[in-house]
């Protein structure tokens, strides 16, 4: 059996959500796991979600309300033992700068390429597993 890994998405739209499914499909990638995922809208979910553990990559929407994504990356990085790695989906490229002041791994901008998605969340599901080994 192919071991799996699971993604946390948070956004409050919920097409943004579907966007990151369809752009992941089964796997971003041949040589990582397939991905199941766990959706959020709310970042008491998030947080919630994150302590029950299990969570292998967080994509989180940076434009995202009542709170943004770069604010849930900021606080689970400070709150969260061994978060796990942040995928931020941004506005426009010239908000990389705060992804990287959120202290996200990663980051993509919306509305969500899948090519560039897809690589983006399997560098990180690489990462997760070189760490976890």
């Amino acid at each position: 059996m192919q071991p799996t890994a699971t993604v946390l998405v948070y956004s409050d739209d919920s097409n943004t959500r579907e966007q990151v499914r369809l752009a992941t499909g089964r796997r971003p990638a041949p040589d990582v796991p397939v991905v199941e995922f766990v959706e959020c809208a709310t970042p008491a979910a998030v947080v919630k979600e994150l302590d029950k553990g299990g969570i292998d990559v967080c994509v989180l929407d940076g434009e995202a309300v009542p709170m943004g994504g770069m604010g849930v990356c900021r606080q689970i990085k400070d709150e969260v033992f061994n978060c796990p790695p942040v995928l931020l989906l941004i506005g426009r490229p010239q908000d990389a700068w705060l992804a990287t002041w959120s202290r996200a791994e990663a980051a993509v901008t919306l509305p969500v390429e899948p090519v560039e998605f897809a690589e983006a969340l399997a560098g990180l599901l690489r990462t997760k597993r070189l760490q976890s080994a």
